[in-house]
C-alpha cells in the first residue's frame, strides 16, 4: 500500500506567474530539503512539500505513482499564467532500479522556480489556499537562508563489494557470459563518505552543476547527482532519449584525447556494449511510437573526466488517443541495457546474485512530470544517496565477453569522482 503524507488529504490550489529571470536557480534554494533537475542553467528547483508519496515495492510501483499524481492533479485547483512545459503543478520522483526494492517516491513541492533555455523564468506556488502568499513558502529567500555549507571532514569508507571482490564478481560475469546466452551485464558498487555534519545537498547541486553542466543535475528525496544520461523526454506527441554505453577517460592533451575517442569508436568491446543499450530503448518504444528515428551510429559525448559513446533516439507517440505521460514511458523503457544488460532477465539475475548489495535508487529513474504528462526523466548515475551525515556513492560498467576485470575496475573509480569531488570541494 502507498504510504501518503498529511498534505494529501486536502485539494491542491496551484499558481504559476512569470517572473524576471532569477539567474542561477541553484542559487536561490532557501532549504536544504530540495528538489532539483537543471541542465545547462534551465530546469526546475523546488523546496517544502505540498503532497509526497512513497510506493511499495513491485513491478507496478510505476503505474501506482503516475495514478497517484494524476489524481491529485486531477483535481487541483490550477492557475496557471505560463502554460510552458513545467508549469502548472509538478511532481518529482526517485523510483528504485529493482522492482523488488523498496523507497520510489513522488514528491510535489510547495514552490517551484522554473527557467528555460531562453530567460524565460516562472514561479509556482502549491498551497492549501486560493491566494498563497510566497514569502511565507521562503520566497524570495533571505540571503542568510540561502547560504549551504560545504560538507567537512570527510571520511571513505569500502562499500558492499571492496576492489578485489568486485574485480573477482566481474570475472565470475565474463565467465557468464561466454558459457550461456546472457550477452551483456552492468555491475555496479558502492562507496561510503561520512562528512563531520549533515550533508547540505544545496552544496553539492552547485558544485556538481558548475563542473558537469552538460550533465542533468538533479535531486529528490537526498538522491543527489548529476546523470549523463537522458531516459526519456516527452513534450506534447514527441519523445526523445540519449543512450550512453561505453567509455573511456579524457586525455591529458588534445592529442591524447582525440586518441582515446578514436580508439573508444572503433573498440569492437564498447561499440556491442552500446548497440544492445540502443537496441534495447528502441525495442521498449517501438510499439509506443508513430514513427521512431536513431542516430545510424554513435558520436562522443564529452564530459569533463570521461567520453563516451553516445546515440539520439527520437520518435512521435501513437495518436490513438491512449494517454501518455513521461513517467508513463520512463516505467516502459526501465531497465535499459545501459544499466542492467540483455537479455534483462538473465542480467537481473546476474547482478542480484553478483553485486551483494541492493541498488536502491541507483541507476533507477530520476526526474519530473508535469500535469499535462510532460516531463523529463534520467538514470540516477554520477549520484549519492544522502541520509544525515553519510552519503552512499554508487557506480557501475557494463560487461561483455570482452571485459577486463582491472580495466573495469578503474572505470569504475573514475565514475565516482563527479561525486567525490562534489563532497571534498
Amino acid at each position: 500500500m502507498a504510504v501518503l503524507s498529511r498534505q494529501d488529504t486536502g485539494r491542491l490550489f496551484v499558481r504559476s506567474v512569470a517572473i524576471p529571470d532569477p539567474g542561477d536557480l541553484l542559487e536561490h534554494l532557501p532549504q536544504p530539503d530540495a528538489v532539483a533537475w537543471v541542465h545547462h542553467g534551465a530546469g526546475l528547483v523546488g523546496w517544502g512539500e505540498a503532497a509526497r508519496v512513497t510506493l511499495p515495492a513491485g513491478d507496478d510501483r510505476f503505474t501506482a505513482g503516475e495514478k497517484w499524481y494524476r489524481s491529485l492533479f486531477d483535481t487541483a485547483d490550477i492557475d496557471d499564467h505560463v502554460r510552458v512545459r513545467g508549469s502548472g503543478p509538478v511532481a518529482f520522483g526517485t523510483f528504485t532500479f529493482d522492482a523488488s526494492s523498496e523507497g520510489s517516491v513522488l514528491i510535489v513541492p510547495r514552490v517551484l522556480l522554473g527557467r528555460d533555455g531562453h530567460g524565460q523564468a516562472w514561479l509556482t506556488t502549491v498551497t492549501g489556499d486560493r491566494e498563497p502568499d510566497p514569502s511565507a513558502l521562503g520566497w524570495p529567500g533571505e540571503p542568510e537562508s540561502v547560504l549551504a555549507r560545504p560538507p567537512t571532514g570527510v571520511r571513505w569508507h569500502d562499500g558492499s563489494l571492496p576492489g578485489p571482490q568486485w574485480e573477482q564478481a566481474v570475472a565470475e560475469a565474463v565467465a557468464a557470459i561466454k558459457a550461456g546466452s546472457l550477452r551483456k551485464v552492468v555491475l555496479a558498487q558502492d562507496l561510503f563518505a561520512t562528512a563531520s555534519d549533515a550533508v547540505d545537498v544545496r552544496a553539492l547541486l552547485r558544485r556538481l552543476a558548475r563542473r558537469y553542466p552538460d550533465c542533468f543535475t538533479f535531486a529528490c528525496d537526498g538522491m543527489v547527482g548529476a546523470t549523463p544520461e537522458l531516459l526519456i523526454r516527452q513534450t506534447g506527441r514527441q519523445v526523445s532519449a540519449l543512450v550512453l554505453a561505453g567509455t573511456t577517460p579524457r586525455g591529458g592533451d588534445p592529442v591524447e584525447d582525440e586518441a582515446l575517442g578514436t580508439a573508444l569508436l572503433a573498440s569492437a568491446k564498447n561499440t556491442e556494449e552500446h548497440a544492445y543499450a540502443v537496441a534495447s530503448m528502441r525495442e521498449a518504444l517501438e510499439p509506443l511510437c508513430d514513427e521512431l528515428d536513431s542516430q545510424p551510429r554513435p558520436t562522443l559525448i564529452k564530459l569533463p573526466n570521461l567520453q563516451h559513446l553516445g546515440t539520439w533516439v527520437r520518435g512521435t507517440l501513437t495518436a490513438d488517443g491512449t494517454p501518455r505521460s513521461a513517467l508513463g514511458l520512463a516505467a516502459a523503457v526501465h531497465p535499459t541495457a545501459a544499466v542492467c544488460g540483455t537479455p534483462t532477465g538473465a542480467a537481473l539475475e546476474l547482478i542480484r546474485e553478483l553485486e551483494h548489495m541492493d541498488r536502491e535508487r541507483y541507476a533507477g529513474p530520476v526526474g519530473w512530470v508535469d500535469a499535462d504528462g510532460n516531463g523529463e526523466w534520467g538514470i540516477a548515475l554520477r549520484c549519492a544517496q544522502l541520509s544525515g551525515r553519510t552519503a552512499r556513492l554508487f557506480a557501475g560498467c557494463g560487461i561483455v565477453a570482452g571485459s577486463d576485470p582491472a580495466a573495469e575496475l578503474a572505470e569504475a573509480q573514475v565514475k565516482f569522482r563527479p561525486m567525490r569531488s562534489a563532497l571534498e570541494g
